[in-house]
């Protein structure tokens, strides 16, 4: 007994130290990066929303409004808030959706921390959160454009006081990234020790198997389990490297990373709120429609 926990102590150290050495300097780099943006770019990113929304884009408007939310530094509870107040201003419902939608899937400090998936993984995790970001934006013009009630109920939400206040902007930056860590960092160790778990006990041919390349089934296994699995940025890269080192197809790691945060509990408590059961039923059909689509075309091309 006694060396049978001595050799799994010995393999479990092994494979955290070779998990932490791979993916540790993305995390980094994604805190500091995006602790910049949220702390010296976050106005300017909102303020530019705003104007898209006052000058009345047409159709083509959901292509900034999704861009803009990819951009924008604020997890869910902080989008809709702000969301909210663009509302107010009078801010089309459509463009609301491809910024909330987007804003859901990415943000500036996860694009940086899916570099440890590789480029090809990057990009596809890029254009996909977009493309969903855009497709949300014009279903909503399609078939709610024109009716009197918006297709949100923001009642209730009201923007908050940043945190971001400390009038010396060095300062403002560490408190930024302290916040940042302590908000992703056990999310980041518990990825990294369910990876390392999974790579002493799981077989590599049981990921290949079930979600490998040209295989249907996969793609929609990969976006169901993103839905209970997904923890957040932080916990799940991790693993998602390892599933696609032991032969996980990109479709299926693309169907994965759509569904995840947009199905995480978090987001879904806030988007029950503002959308009410009807339209939050809609809202589940749109993210597993689009994501099983999107795993099937990846591993198309």
């Amino acid at each position: 007994m006694i060396e049978w926990i001595h050799r799994e102590a010995v393999y479990l150290w092994y494979y955290l130290d070779i998990q932490f050495r791979q993916i540790a300097p993305y995390w980094a780099l994604g805190i500091v990066l995006g602790s910049a943006v949220s702390v010296f770019g976050k106005k300017y990113i909102h303020g530019a929303f705003a104007r898209i929304g006052q000058r009345k884009m047409g159709v083509l408007g959901v292509i900034p409004a999704s861009l803009l939310g990819i951009a924008s530094p604020l997890c869910m509870y902080g989008t809709i808030p702000i969301a909210a107040s663009f509302s107010e201003q009078g801010v089309q419902d459509d463009y609301l959706a491809a910024f909330m939608m987007s804003s859901i899937l990415l943000n500036p400090q996860l694009i940086f921390y899916s570099g440890a998936l590789g480029q090809k993984a990057l990009i596809i995790r890029c254009v996909s959160c977009f493309l969903c970001g855009c497709f949300a934006g014009l279903l909503i013009r399609r078939f709610y454009s024109g009716k009197r009630k918006s297709f949100f109920d923001f009642s209730g939400f009201r923007e908050g006081k940043s945190r971001d206040t400390d009038p010396n902007l060095l300062l403002r930056f560490l408190k930024n990234v302290w916040r940042n860590i302590k908000a992703t960092g056990p999310m980041f160790a518990l990825g990294i020790l369910l990876t390392a778990l999974y790579q002493i006990h799981v077989p590599g041919e049981f990921v290949s198997g079930l979600f490998g390349k040209n295989n249907g089934f996969g793609v929609l296994m990969a976006a169901t389990i993103g839905v209970p699995v997904y923890m957040c940025g932080g916990g799940t890269i991790p693993l998602l490297n390892e599933w696609l080192a032991d032969g996980m197809s990109m479709g299926s790691a693309a169907a994965f990373m759509l569904t995840g945060p947009s199905t995480k509990i978090t987001n879904l408590g806030a988007m029950k709120i503002v959308l009410g059961w009807k339209r939050f039923i809609l809202y589940l059909a749109f993210v597993m429609l689009f994501s099983l689509c999107t795993g099937l075309l990846v591993d198309l091309i």
